[in-house]
């Protein structure tokens, strides 16, 4: 087992693809397990790159052979059975097995703030977060029954440049540069922490291959916790507009567009404001440095430098314009 290694699957994500770079950063060396399909967030020149999917064992065992690596890197886990087939893949391969989990596990909506890790693990509004604690729930009970070496990391929203994180993506955007009216849940004040990726990678990779990490559960996100007046304000603000915003219940955008009920009434409709202190204390110089307005700038400069990635769905602003005119009734 090479000293110091660590197979990322996935690897090209938001979230990965930042912890990637960090984790090569501190000196470990990386192997990414993809199908190589994705050219927005390229791998840097010297990382391993082996390609399998993880969704068929037989190509991950003809792609990896008998290799050993100190720390597998779970990033495309969604439901149990995907969990299940990495430990018949990896246990007794790896002295460490990091899933990533959810923020959105937690007790939805939170009976107290701020969240910790011993905070429930409840939503039955999101089948995604229900599927989460069902992966959670098999490592809890591989680890107990056999010491399986699970580490179990929790993201809250975690963006970079290509990830706006309102309801309507670039959809919003235009409508703020159009000067039409801009949807919002709620009232807009509820609390929204909002992480941005390269903040994330810096305690992720200090987890990575860290004893005291094994058989424990822990959440990184940022200490800033906007209002989604503000982050919509500052989007609008990086396009160079003024929005104006009109809020309707989540139950109303939920009805009328109901792709957007689960995200919103199982997670964005509530504050959500989280005590990092536990992964602090093993990755003392991890600290959320990117804030939000700085963020939305980046954002905002991406999405406007290209014409294809500014993508209007005509049907979603169709709906906005309807939930704007019942609102103003």
């Amino acid at each position: 087992m090479a000293q110091g290694s660590v197979l990322f699957i996935g690897g090209t994500g938001i979230i990965s693809s930042a912890c990637v770079r960090q984790a090569q950063a501190r000196g470990l060396a990386v192997t990414v397990l993809n199908r190589g399909e994705s050219s927005t967030r390229p791998l840097p020149d010297d990382v391993e790159s082996v390609r399998g999917d993880i969704r068929s064992p037989d190509s991950v065992r003809e792609a990896l052979g008998g290799r050993e690596f100190d720390t597998v890197a779970e990033f495309v886990a969604f439901a149990p059975e995907h969990v299940q087939a990495d430990l018949e893949l990896f246990e007794g391969r790896t002295g460490q097995y990091v899933f990533i989990s959810s923020a959105s596990a937690y007790q939805t909506p939170p009976s107290r703030l701020p969240i910790t890790e011993s905070t429930p693990l409840r939503n039955p509004f999101w089948q995604y977060s229900r599927d989460k604690i069902a992966c959670e729930d098999v490592l809890v009970e591989a680890y107990r029954e056999r010491g399986f070496p699970a580490t179990i990391v929790r993201p809250s929203h975690t963006y970079d440049r290509t990830a706006l994180p309102t309801m309507g993506g670039f959809t919003d955007i235009d409508r703020m540069l159009r000067g039409a009216p801009v949807v919002v849940h709620g009232d807009g004040t509820s609390l929204w922490t909002i992480t941005h990726n390269t903040d994330f990678a810096v305690a992720f990779a200090g987890l990575l291959g860290r004893p005291e990490a094994v058989g424990e559960a822990f959440h990184i996100t940022s200490d800033e916790a906007p209002t989604w007046n503000q982050i919509y304000t500052w989007l609008g603000h990086a396009a160079g507009a003024e929005p104006e915003l009109v809020h309707v219940t989540s139950e109303a955008i939920a009805r009328e567009v109901p792709d957007l009920g689960p995200g919103l009434l199982g997670d964005k409709a509530h504050s959500m404001v989280f005590d990092n202190s536990k992964v602090t204390s093993l990755v003392p110089d991890f600290r959320a440095r990117v804030p939000f307005a700085d963020g939305a700038r980046e954002i905002v400069e991406w999405y406007l430098a290209d014409r294809s990635r500014q993508h209007v769905d005509a049907e979603l602003d169709a709906a906005f314009d309807r939930l704007v005119a019942r609102a103003r009734q």
